[in-house]
């Protein structure tokens, strides 16, 4: 790297430095009130019990720890993680109780519990109708179901999250494959396994990741969690009612490419309450599809790709986006749910906004306030569309499949760190509240995979590399090479051979500050010697959508700020969600209280998942 392009990267940070971190104005922000969280999970050292640290809490806040009414801590635990080891054996039920001079949660540990994860139980759907042909898998065997993508929320207003379950048939298809598929379900789940719910959402959505983007959040202020999504005629809610004619089938019956796929029929986006399932409010889908070769193709594989955000535009109440298109025609629409109604807020074309925001969306998208306005943007891929719906700017280096969001750790600005398909721009670093690129590393090949997290602390910031960087970068852009290397293993001009680092998901799991790696059913940690991940452990269960190999979800949603990952067995009977066993001495705030975490959490499940991410740096050297 020449001496001109480390001035150049250092001019571009030292500009950057004069901005200051997002301006969120936290005191009156519409935001979900949470109770303790308190977990407790078996483990080969006894029992693990965590706790969520608030932002009401004092960074001291003593806490004491109660098993069945009888404490365990000598002295009340003021320093140190939120976090505590009960080393006593476990041969009865256990309540755990943690309390404070203002309150405590509990946690009821059954004695025959399993080690490291806790169940949650689950019923697949089974197709009623036998004779309809979306019920039958690609060799005319009966489709099955397999658990998928799930978001949560706290559906009833006491500080516990409740679990969103999407299900996915056995012929669910990319959008670029013809055929029918059988119906896509989402449910809802106490951690007991208790079923709040079941919705239908009927022949005429189709199944497939790009389909069905469900937002889970409280989005009108009552303390309750609503879930919105995209239906159609057919769509049965929680509570048996069908949205507009139950026996409308759109599906096309045409020989060819349009083979099974839904090319017409009216589309809706309806409001259903997260405790009882019910279909509260339908409008229509904006934009319509109209005429499908308007976005590039007589088939519908371009017009039918949907994502979904959270976002507070005005910077105190969170809004619904529901988007359509990115290969080509890129529209995203803004909603307000009031209670009673949806509000529409603005509304992006880039057939109105000119030709530089065409073709720019990724298969996910990120939400946060670049700016540092107090409100959020929205990052679209290679573009970003401001708070009010207005063009922000478009970097024109098209699609890609993976986007994180990345905090300079000196200054928390956010960066993007952004791969593309078009077998010439590779991997950019950009500026995330201007386009303006950092440093890149282009590639004569589709990029496919991309991550950024701290997982080397001899570096400051978050370690950048993908497919096509054929190494670790640091945040600056250097490459970070493992000792007894020479440099000639990680070659950018090529997908490296010996390069062998996961570029899926990433999780703080064992305590320090760096992040570790998940991918596979397994958590590895990085080490910065050999330049190689080491298993710390291996998930007793499946990971979801194909190659893409992603967890239901991963987030901060039980005990400290460490993050849980949440699996299925191999028959879909069951959840597992996965708690670190591992004490820490660090002690943060709950990260679902963070804004742009918690929108990543609810944009998890959209397009190809990536993993949440925060709008500060959390890493070494913080």
């Amino acid at each position: 790297m020449n001496k001109f392009y480390l001035f150049l990267v250092a001019s571009i940070f030292e500009s950057a430095s004069l901005h200051a971190q997002a301006h969120y104005d936290t005191e009156h922000m519409q935001t979900e009130k949470l109770n303790r969280g308190v977990v407790a999970v078996r483990c080969e050292q006894g029992v693990a019990v965590s706790w969520r640290l608030l932002p009401t809490d004092s960074r001291s806040q003593a806490f004491n720890v109660f098993r069945n009414g009888v404490k365990l801590n000598r002295k009340p635990l003021s320093k140190g993680g939120t976090f505590f080891m009960d080393t006593h054996p476990l041969s009865t039920d256990a309540l755990y109780t943690v309390r404070t001079s203002t309150g405590e949660g509990s946690w009821l540990l059954k004695a025959n519990s399993p080690m490291g994860y806790l169940p949650i139980d689950i019923t697949p759907p089974v197709p009623a109708d036998s004779t309809d042909p979306g019920n039958r898998n690609y060799d005319g065997s009966r489709v099955t179901y397999s658990a998928n993508d799930c978001s949560v929320g706290d559906v009833d207003g006491d500080g516990q999250y409740e679990v969103f379950l999407k299900w996915d048939p056995s012929n669910s298809r990319d959008n670029s494959m013809a055929g029918f598929t059988a119906n896509v379900y989402i449910d809802c789940y106490r951690f007991d396994g208790t079923r709040l719910w079941r919705i239908n959402l009927g022949r005429n959505i189709r199944a497939g990741a790009h389909y069905t983007q469900f937002l889970v959040y409280d989005f009108d202020g009552d303390g309750k969690a609503e879930m919105i999504c995209k239906t159609a005629d057919g769509t049965v809610d929680g509570e048996g009612n069908t949205l507009g004619d139950a026996t409308a089938d759109y599906r096309s019956r045409q020989p060819g490419n349009t083979y099974g796929r839904v090319m017409s029929g009216p589309e809706y986006l309806t409001v259903f309450s997260g405790l009882t399932g019910k279909a509260i409010y339908t409008t229509n889908y904006v934009p319509e599809r109209g005429d499908v070769r308007s976005w590039g193709d007589d088939h519908a594989n371009r017009s039918e790709r949907y994502l979904a955000a959270v976002a507070y535009l005005d910077g105190v109440h969170p809004s619904a986006v529901f988007c359509r298109g990115y290969y080509t025609r890129s529209c995203l629409c803004a909603w307000h749910w009031n209670g009673k109604e949806l509000q529409q807020q603005w509304f992006f074309d880039s057939n109105q906004v000119g030709a530089a925001y065409a073709g720019q969306g990724n298969h996910n998208l990120r939400t946060a306030d670049v700016d540092s306005d107090g409100k959020d943007e929205i990052t679209y891929g290679a573009m970003a569309v401001d708070d009010d719906g207005s063009p922000l700017y478009s970097t024109g280096m098209g699609h890609g499949d993976a986007l994180h969001l990345v905090a300079e750790p000196k200054t928390n600005r956010l960066f993007i760190w952004d791969v593309h398909e078009n077998r010439r721009d590779g991997s950019e670093l950009r500026d995330a509240a201007t386009g303006k690129v950092v440093f890149q590393i282009k590639a004569p090949f589709d990029v496919g995979r991309g991550m950024a997290a701290d997982i080397d602390p001899s570096h400051p910031g978050e370690e950048l590399w993908s497919s096509g960087t054929g190494g670790l970068l640091s945040f600056s852009g250097q490459r970070i090479m493992p000792e007894g290397t020479t440099g000639q293993e990680n070659d950018y001009s090529r997908p490296s051979q010996r390069f062998r680092l996961s570029c899926n998901f990433a999780i703080w799991w064992d305590g320090d500050l760096l992040r570790e790696l998940l991918d596979r059913a397994t958590i590895s940690k990085y080490d910065p010697a050999t330049g190689r991940a080491n298993v710390l452990l291996r998930l007793n269960g499946v990971f979801n959508n194909g190659t893409k190999q992603n967890p239901c979800l991963s987030a901060d949603v039980l005990g400290d700020w460490r993050e849980e990952v949440l699996l299925r067995n191999a028959g879909s009977t069951q959840l597992r969600l996965y708690v670190s066993p591992i004490p820490t001495p660090y002690r943060f705030n709950c990260l679902m209280t963070d804004p742009p975490y918690r929108e990543s959490v609810a944009a998890e499940n959209v397009g190809y998942n990536q993993p949440p991410e925060p709008g500060y740096y959390l890493g070494t050297g913080m």
